[in-house]
């Protein structure tokens, strides 16, 4: 009688045993046909992470999820700005990057950060780069390294009339100016008030404030002579002041803006400067420029 129990509980483990085994073949089977690749294969690996198989994204580790993430301060107008009542990012800089990003296949998000944490954001791996209209400099690259792709310099916006007589950084000297924090400007601010204190002449009452648009609205309000940012962004900013505000029109000390990389990041940095160049190949970037009034800023030319 035990024998008897012993035998027909030794055949229902075989027997579950068996299907558990046709079950799992028929599993391994179904997966190879849905997916149509060997598991392992960097086909199979660009399926599961959404990167395109063959694309230039396929050897970048930061691009493995199918996504470009950009920091960027999104306050920067024309380079890049919130459409007005709305959260949907606009202008070149996102113009630019979705053209890049489509070259290599993945898409791009940006995310809205201040601006003189960037760099510290980046190195942290908070994102992949920084796209913000940020001026490659010497100090600068000593932390991240850049793929420049549009020039500018600085200008400085007045009220219209220029009632102060302002022709340059140099006749600052006395007045109020202000610049977002972070930025070029507020250095070139700090250095012109070494040179005029070193001169024994009335130094700058610098203002710094997180984004553009607060300095610009000191300036509008009377409680500053002049801001000092980029100069397509002085540009725009006396074009929407309704005649209230100008631009000087300088380009001083033009340099490239660039997209921010970590050190280590050599392989998205080749991806980057590569799609670019395909991007300039294809028109697309002389479209752009053309969009937002940039052509004077190509680095083609």
């Amino acid at each position: 009688m035990h024998s008897r129990r012993w035998f027909r509980l030794l055949g229902l483990v075989a027997a579950v045993a068996v299907i558990s085994m046709l079950f799992v073949a028929c599993g391994d089977d179904e997966e190879e046909a849905a997916t149509g690749t060997p598991a392992g294969t960097a086909a199979a690996t660009a399926k599961a992470t959404g990167t395109p198989a063959g694309s230039p994204a396929a050897a970048v580790p930061e691009l493995a999820d199918g996504v470009l993430q950009a920091g960027s301060d999104i306050a920067y107008a024309p380079i890049e700005f919130f459409q007005e009542g709305t959260q949907n990012a606009q202008g070149l800089d996102i113009d630019l990057a979705n053209a890049m990003a489509e070259e290599m296949g993945v898409t791009a998000e940006f995310t809205n950060s201040v601006f003189d944490g960037l760099i510290t954001s980046l190195t942290s791996k908070r994102f992949d780069v920084i796209w913000s209209a940020m001026t490659v400099t010497e100090e600068r690259s000593k932390e991240i390294d850049f793929v420049p792709y549009f020039n500018a310099g600085t200008d400085i916006l007045v009220a219209a009339g220029n009632p102060k007589n302002i022709k340059g950084i140099e006749d600052l000297s006395g007045l109020t100016a202000t610049a977002e924090s972070g930025t070029i400007q507020e250095q070139q601010l700090k250095t012109e008030n070494d040179n005029l204190k070193a001169a024994g002449k009335p130094e700058i009452n610098i203002l710094i404030f997180s984004e553009n648009p607060l300095a610009v609205e000191q300036l509008g309000i009377g409680r500053a002579d002049a801001v000092l940012a980029d100069s397509p962004v002085v540009a725009n900013d006396a074009r929407l002041s309704d005649g209230k505000l100008e631009a000087l029109g300088l380009a001083i000390e033009s340099a490239p803006y660039g997209i921010g990389v970590r050190k280590e990041s050599t392989a998205l940095k080749a991806a980057l400067e590569g799609a670019l160049q395909k991007v300039m190949a294809s028109g697309k970037y002389d479209e752009i420029l053309k969009t937002w009034g940039l052509e004077s800023g190509s680095i083609q030319q």
